[in-house]
């Protein structure tokens, strides 16, 4: 970090200096959007900053008389484009799917960030409607900080590109089947998708049938845990040591027909280590991924679309995004979308962890590179689908059970790009996954920056 900015400083050194008055707000907020400024016509990342209303915002949090209770106070943070933040439309990835009227109030979860003393800078950018784990749109593609040929993942590409880059030290995200772990894993963060009913979603008829999970993306796991603390309506978490535990590691893919490379192999055989190195035990542990839950994501993900799209102007929709929700209708009409088989599936994933006498799961993040950052939103359906499951099978199963699941780096690709692993829990295991997630970043630090 460079003294004379607070650009590239953690959110809780954000939050302390600002606390003891040795910084302001308004300060560390215009560092921030001068960077923006600098770095972010080459990335895409954000959809709209808020210049002058994020700098009125900074003075109002140092103008208040007390800021010990603020656990944010005065860190500038970015909100996904999906998510509503009063006075600005809600763009939903596109021109086409934005919302024609601006919020009138807060998500719950932007209200949670404000009142605990962080500043809204911008929204940033997703892919249309948020289904795909690339994000560009007619403007052209966000591009991945640490090469930027590459994808930043996606949907949440806009805010993961932003902390990478150092634009703002958090950013909100959401994940229906892997959208903020896909973008964590392409961009060298921490990203935590919370289990069901963790923190709120209040997306309506937008939530994919209950697998959308909002969440945070984060350069360090404290970050991690105050941001995800905020958002769950709690005190700020104290993460642990953890005992011995005992984790299974499981190379097996989703997919049917998609192996991880090498260097994705590798990054398990490394978080393997270094598990045994902080005093766990690993074990082999293959979940078992059956046809049917395999055929239950997609038939959800198509019919999140088709519920998503009521009022859209379709023929003003990408291609890609107009095949699946025409698919959508389809999957409706045939009943395909069925919560009971998604009940089934959450009780066979937690029963996993009891009859394999395991407390997590270890599995790799993706199963190649990041993708080349190219317009996706103009390509036919059949690639897009293709570019999707290639590289990132293994996020989806847990948001079809509800489970929590966290990404954290562990090196990077002889390319020079990220990589990193997943970790899976049962229910209510987010503070254990952050904790565990602390050790990998105590015996293996991380670059927290790409150099744009």
């Amino acid at each position: 970090m460079d003294s004379t900015t607070w650009v590239g400083a953690t959110a809780k050194q954000i939050a302390r200096a600002v606390r003891r008055g040795d910084a302001s707000a308004t300060q560390v907020v215009a560092d921030h959007l001068e960077q923006i400024a600098i770095s972010d016509p080459a990335l895409g990342a954000f959809r709209v900053v808020r210049g002058g209303e994020a700098i009125t915002e900074a003075e109002k949090v140092d103008d208040q008389e007390d800021l010990a209770n603020l656990p944010l106070a005065g860190v500038p943070v970015a909100v996904k484009e999906n998510t509503p933040v009063a006075g600005l439309p809600t763009w939903h990835g596109s021109a086409a799917a934005r919302t024609p009227e601006v919020a009138e109030q807060d998500h719950e979860v932007v209200r949670r960030l404000r009142g605990a003393g962080a500043v809204v800078v911008g929204v940033t950018r997703m892919p249309e409607m948020g289904l795909w784990a690339v994000t560009d749109d007619e403007t052209g593609p966000t591009r991945n900080p640490w090469d930027l040929e590459r994808t930043p993942g996606g949907s949440s590409g806009g805010s993961a590109a932003a902390v990478a880059a150092g634009l703002v030290p958090i950013a909100q995200g959401n994940d229906g089947l892997g959208s903020i772990r896909i973008p964590a894993a392409c961009c060298g963060l921490v990203g935590l998708k919370p289990g069901r009913g963790v923190v709120p979603v209040d997306f309506g008829d937008k939530d994919w049938f209950g697998l959308v999970e909002n969440g945070m993306l984060a350069t360090t796991v404290a970050d991690a845990a105050l941001g995800f603390s905020v958002l769950a309506g709690q005190a700020p978490a104290k993460l642990v040591e953890p005992s011995k535990l005992r984790i299974g590691v499981s190379l097996r893919s989703p997919a049917a027909g998609v192996k991880p490379d090498e260097p994705n192999v590798s990054a398990v055989t490394r978080a393997s280590k270094l598990l045994v190195d902080a005093g766990h035990d690993t074990v082999t542990a293959d979940p078992a991924y059956p046809t049917g839950v395999a055929l239950g994501v997609l038939a959800t993900w198509f019919a999140g679309a088709y519920h998503n799209s009521e009022g859209l102007p379709l023929d003003r929709l990408q291609p890609r995004t107009r095949r699946h929700i025409q698919l959508g209708r389809a999957v409706m009409k045939a009943g395909l979308v069925r919560q009971r088989q998604r009940d089934t599936w959450r009780e066979r994933s937690i029963q996993f962890f009891a009859d394999r006498s395991i407390d997590l799961l270890l599995t790799p993040a993706l199963a190649t590179a990041p993708p080349p950052a190219l317009r996706y939103s103009a390509s036919a359906w059949r690639k897009n689908m293709w570019a999707n499951a290639a590289y990132a099978p293994y996020a989806a199963p847990w948001n079809y059970a509800g489970l929590p699941a966290l990404v954290v780096p562990v090196g990077f690709r002889p390319d020079g790009l990220p990589l990193a692993v997943q970790l899976v829990g049962p229910p209510d295991s987010e503070l254990l996954l952050l904790s565990v997630a602390g050790q990998f970043e105590v015996l293996n630090p991380w670059q927290r920056h790409a150099l744009v």
